[in-house]
């Protein structure tokens, strides 16, 4: 069993909708934990940094505009193997694209709003955690139901 933390934001058509309980009740019930939870205004500064590998391509400047329109929750959830487990629940990034099931095939509606943001590897995980939470922010603490849902 190998625990990662990683990053999951609830985008703003996410909160506009009124879909982050749903959401996150998904990642709860899939056997995950919050460890960190936060409401954030994304500015100009903190998109580019957040999506720092996407600045230069053309589709950034909608993206950005976006991401900065209305607020977002950020979320750190931690499990087993929990980067490949957020992205699978999450679905393709293309809503059209993505599985009945997941979270952007159930509730997506286009490539840019697509609700949620999931870190894609453990080391984006890491630099993208910093960004929204310090040290004192995020949690551990025992959950006596991860003996029903976790066998190491």
């Amino acid at each position: 069993m190998t625990t990662q933390r990683t990053l999951v934001l609830c985008k703003p058509d996410a909160v506009q909708r009124g879909l982050v309980g749903r959401i996150l009740s998904r990642f709860e019930e899939r056997g995950l934990r919050i460890v960190g939870l936060r409401m954030v205004a994304f500015d100009g500064t903190l998109a580019d940094r957040h999506y720092q590998e996407h600045v230069a391509k053309p589709f950034y400047p909608g993206l950005r505009e976006f991401i900065t329109s209305s607020p977002a929750v950020a979320v750190a959830i931690e499990g087993d193997e929990a980067v490949a487990v957020v992205r699978a629940m999450m679905g393709a990034t293309n809503p059209k694209a993505a599985q009945p099931g997941t979270i952007r095939g159930d509730y997506g509606l286009d490539g840019t709003m697509n609700l949620v943001h999931g870190s894609d590897s453990p080391e984006s995980a890491q630099r993208e955690l910093d960004l929204f939470f310090g040290p004192d922010a995020l949690f551990e603490y025992d959950q006596t139901v991860s003996q029903w849902v976790s066998r190491e």
